[in-house]
């Protein structure tokens, strides 16, 4: 079965969230747990969590994932920059316990001058201060273009995340086709090879999500430039063979090409179409 999705607006409330999903033919979403350009959230209604809970559970939803805001950046090296990321990260975390199924994505960050041996220290000693062993499980962090000083961009810097947090062996990783590509992962013409050096450096146990983007740059550029299904460089072939590689078994895509509802609408009903399993 093919578990796809797309990214929502929760401002609706998350009942009505599941419900637009449900118009979509997806049976998982994308949200961002507050602004995305700031840190102010709104209270979750208990009553409609409850409710979104309910109706998840009975159209056998793949996991949610929560975004964190594009404003955190936990590998600076300005302490309340950290302690901003630490905050509301901590705090997302309390939020995504009440939901259940669900997933929390975050960009690892940039390093910004300092070098990214001292980005990933500090990234790690953010998640050693606010990861249990229960919220690990559910803590995902993204795959990256690699622009500027970008922290994630390949594989090992991802692995040497993971080993150098407490709890690191129960983290996961959401690959971002767009990104990888842009990384210089040729997931065109080399699939296999991408997906068999992702195992080896990381492990695909700890592959939990994909986000499954078009690129609009080519292989290579570290740009960050995501584009309609089959409307960029990486092309609809390639991400059918994506979707449709056993690896990637019964892992959940989420789309975040630039689209209108109708349009996400269409390209989840395209790839259900070009699913084999």
């Amino acid at each position: 079965m093919l578990h796809i999705g797309c990214h929502l607006s929760v401002s609706k409330g998350f009942t009505a969230l599941v419900r637009e999903a449900l118009s979509l033919n997806a049976d998982t979403f994308q949200f961002f747990s507050r602004n995305p350009r700031g840190g102010a959230a709104k209270d979750m209604d208990s009553a409609d969590v409850a409710a979104a809970n309910d109706l998840m559970a009975q159209h056998a939803f793949a996991p949610v994932l929560m975004h964190a805001p594009y404003t955190l950046n936990p590998a600076s090296q300005d302490p309340k920059i950290r302690s901003f990321a630490q905050t509301v990260m901590a705090d997302d975390l309390t939020r995504l316990a009440r939901i259940n199924n669900a997933m929390y994505n975050f960009h690892p960050g940039s390093h910004v001058g300092q070098g990214v041996g001292a980005g990933i220290s500090n990234i790690c000693a953010l998640l050693n201060h606010i990861l249990t062993p229960d919220s690990a499980d559910h803590v995902l962090l993204e795959t990256m273009s690699g622009k500027g000083s970008e922290i994630g961009a390949t594989f090992g810097e991802l692995a040497e995340i993971m080993a150098q947090t407490t709890f690191g062996d129960r983290l996961g990783v959401c690959l971002d086709t767009c990104h990888v590509y842009a990384a210089g992962y040729d997931i065109v013409s080399c699939l296999d090879k991408v997906l068999a050096d992702f195992d080896k450096t990381i492990g695909l146990k700890h592959l939990k999500a994909v986000h499954l983007n078009d690129s609009m740059t080519p292989l290579a550029s570290h740009k960050d430039r995501h584009a309609k299904i089959g409307a960029g460089t990486i092309g609809l072939a390639a991400l059918e063979r994506l979707i449709n590689h056993p690896a990637l078994k019964g892992v959940p895509f989420y789309l975040e090409t630039p689209n209108d509802l109708t349009g996400y609408k269409n390209e989840i009903n395209m790839l259900r179409s070009a699913f084999k399993g």
